[in-house]
C-alpha cells in the first residue's frame, strides 16, 4: 500500500485514541495508576506521625502513669513492640492483611516483601507506593498492639508480653484489619471504620480486658498507694498522641485531600470536647478537675472519633467527642468499680468504650458526600441521613470484633501460661519491673 492510501487509516486511528484519551474512564484509569508526589509526601508525614504516637508518644503516656519503679519497664513493652511488631509486619503481616480478595485473610503474594518494587502500587492506595502504604499500616499494627500492654502495667512479664506481640499480631489484629480493610468480609458488608474503631481500639480495649481478668489484679489494689509518678510525662505523651492522631485520621484518607483536612479538624475538635466533657464531670462530682483527668478525656475523644473522622462534618466532632467524654468517664468510674477489674491504665474504659461507642456513632452521623468515591458515587449515609440500616451494620462489625478479639486474647494468654509464667512473681512485683525485668532502675 502507498503512503497516500494509509493516510485516511492513520487518521482514523488518531481519532480514535483522541476519543479514547479523552474519555473520563481512561483519564480515571491513568490517575488511578499513577503515583502522585502530593498524596506520597502527605502519607510518608503521616507515617511518621503515627509512629511517633507509640515512641515516644505512648511510652510517655504510659510510663508517667505508673510507680517510679516501673517506668523503664512500662517504655520498654512500648519500644518493644514497636521493634517486634515491624520486622513480623514485613515478613507476614502485611500480606495476609492487604493482599487478595478472600473474605477471611488474605495471601501470600507478598511474603517477605516478594514482588514490592520501586513501582509497585497496592489497588488499596492507588496514588502511593506500595511501600509507603505498607509501612503507614505497619505503624497501626504496633500501636494496636503496645496499647494492650498499658491493662496489665506493674505485674507482666517481659518474656510473656514478647510472645504476646507475635500471637496476637497474627492471630487477632490481622484478621480483623483484612476483614475491615484489606477486602474481608465485614468491610464487603458495609460497615465503616475509616481509621480503627473496630480494628484498633475496640480490639485493643477488649483484649486488654481479657488479659486484666486472667493476670489478675496488681497487689496492693484498692488498699495501697498505687499513684502514678509523673504525671507530667503523662501530660507529654498526650500532646504526642493529640498530633500524631492527625496523621492516623488525616492519613488514613490516603491522600492530601480535602477528606483529610476535614478527618483532622474533626479530631481536633473531638480530642477538645471529650476533654473539656470528662474536666466538668470530674468537677461535678470530685470537686476539682485533675490533670489526668483531662488527658483522659482528650484520649477517649480520640479514640472515639477515629472511626467516623471521615465520614463526618466538624461539627460532629464535637457531638461526638462530648459522648466519648462522658461515657469513658462513666466506665473508668461507675463501670470499672462496680466489675472490680483492674484494668491499670484504662486500656478497656478509654479505648475500649471508646471505639464500641465512635463505631456505633459513625452509623448514625455519617455523611455521604465526605466517603463518595468512584467505587461508591453516592457515598454511604448514616441514621441522620435516612440510612438507619448502618446502625444495624456497625453493631454487626462491633459484635464480630468484640467476639474474636476477646475469645482469641483468652485462648492467647493461656497458651502462653503454659510455656511462661505470664505474671512476675510477688517478691519482683514488690520490687519493681525495671530491677526484676530489665536489671535498671531510675535514680
Amino acid at each position: 500500500m502507498t503512503k497516500a492510501s494509509l493516510r485516511p487509516l492513520a487518521l482514523i486511528a488518531a481519532a480514535a485514541l483522541a476519543l479514547i484519551t479523552a474519555s473520563p474512564a481512561f483519564a480515571q484509569a491513568v490517575t488511578a495508576a499513577k503515583i502522585d508526589a502530593a498524596d506520597t509526601a502527605w502519607m510518608i508525614a503521616a507515617t511518621g506521625l503515627v509512629l511517633m504516637m507509640t515512641i515516644p508518644g505512648l511510652a510517655l503516656f504510659y510510663a508517667g502513669m505508673v510507680r517510679k519503679k516501673n517506668v523503664l519497664a512500662t517504655m520498654a513493652q512500648s519500644l518493644a513492640a514497636t521493634m517486634l511488631v515491624s520486622v513480623l509486619w514485613a515478613l507476614a503481616g502485611y500480606t495476609l492483611t492487604f493482599t487478595g480478595e478472600g473474605p477471611f485473610i488474605g495471601t501470600l503474594e507478598r511474603l517477605f516483601l516478594n514482588g514490592m518494587n520501586l513501582d509497585a502500587i497496592s489497588p488499596l492506595a492507588k496514588t502511593i507506593p506500595e511501600s509507603l502504604f505498607m509501612i503507614y499500616q505497619m505503624t497501626f499494627a504496633i500501636i494496636t498492639v503496645a496499647l494492650v500492654a498499658g491493662s496489665v502495667a506493674d505485674r507482666l512479664r517481659f518474656s510473656a508480653f514478647l510472645l504476646f506481640c507475635v500471637g496476637w499480631l497474627f492471630i487477632v489484629y490481622v484478621p480483623i484489619a483484612h476483614w475491615v480493610w484489606g477486602g474481608g468480609f465485614l468491610g464487603a458488608a458495609g460497615v465503616l471504620d475509616f481509621a480503627g474503631g473496630t480494628v484498633v481500639h475496640l480490639n485493643a480495649g477488649v483484649a486488654g480486658l481479657v488479659a486484666a481478668y486472667v493476670l489478675g489484679a496488681r497487689r496492693g489494689y484498692g488498699s495501697e498507694n498505687l499513684a502514678p509518678f509523673d504525671l507530667s510525662l503523662a501530660v507529654i505523651g498526650t500532646g504526642l498522641l493529640w498530633v500524631g492522631w492527625f496523621g492516623f485520621n488525616g492519613g488514613s484518607a490516603l491522600g492530601a485531600n480535602s477528606r483529610a483536612s476535614m478527618a483532622i479538624v474533626s479530631t481536633h475538635l473531638a480530642a477538645s470536647a471529650g476533654a473539656l466533657t470528662w474536666m466538668a464531670l470530674e468537677w461535678w462530682t470530685r470537686g476539682k478537675p485533675s490533670v489526668l483527668g483531662m488527658i483522659s478525656g482528650a484520649v477517649a475523644g480520640l479514640g472515639t472519633i477515629t472511626p467516623a473522622s471521615g465520614f463526618v462534618m466538624p461539627m460532629h466532632g464535637i457531638i461526638i467527642g462530648i459522648i466519648a467524654g462522658a461515657f469513658c468517664f462513666w466506665a473508668c468510674t461507675w463501670l470499672k468499680a462496680k466489675l472490680g477489674y483492674d484494668d491499670s491504665l484504662d486500656v478497656f474504659g478509654v479505648h475500649g468504650v471508646g471505639g464500641f461507642t465512635g463505631t456505633l456513632l459513625t452509623g448514625v452521623f455519617a455523611v455521604a458526600a465526605l466517603s463518595a468515591s468512584p467505587e461508591t458515587p453516592g457515598g454511604v449515609a448514616g441514621l441522620l441521613e435516612g440510612n438507619p440500616h448502618q446502625v444495624l451494620l456497625q453493631l454487626y462489625g462491633i459484635g464480630v470484633t468484640l467476639a474474636w478479639s476477646g475469645i482469641m486474647t483468652f485462648l492467647l494468654l493461656k497458651l502462653i501460661g503454659a510455656m511462661v509464667p505470664l505474671r512476675v512473681s510477688l517478691e519482683d512485683e514488690r520490687q519493681g519491673l525495671d530491677v526484676s525485668q530489665h536489671g535498671e532502675a531510675l535514680q
